[in-house]
């Protein structure tokens, strides 16, 4: 590991799915969040959402990535890129 990340102390880590690649060097990843409902007891699946800072514009629509939390890189972004797990197979349709 090199020494800057040892120094960095625990950061959160997120597994999601790239919903947008649209902007310059931004993702927006979907996290599911599967838990159990207090009252109900039924199992709930919750979705969020994050802006992501893609240096090399590596990440495409479909993509399952790995963000991990940062400093505060603009108004809603706090999260970077770190690997994309799986490529998506898919063909992109054409907006």
């Amino acid at each position: 590991m090199p020494e800057t990340e040892l120094h960095r102390g625990h950061r959160k880590e997120r597994v999601g799915e790239v919903v947008s690649d649209r902007m310059d060097k931004t993702i927006v990843v979907r996290v599911e969040r599967r838990f159990r409902h207090p009252r109900f007891k039924k199992v709930v699946t919750a979705y969020s959402k994050f802006y992501a800072h893609d240096e090399k514009n590596e990440a495409k629509v479909g993509d399952r990535v790995r963000i991990q939390e940062t400093r505060p890189l603009s108004k809603t972004k706090c999260w970077r890129l770190v690997e994309v797990v799986e490529r998506n197979e898919e063909v992109a349709k054409v907006a």
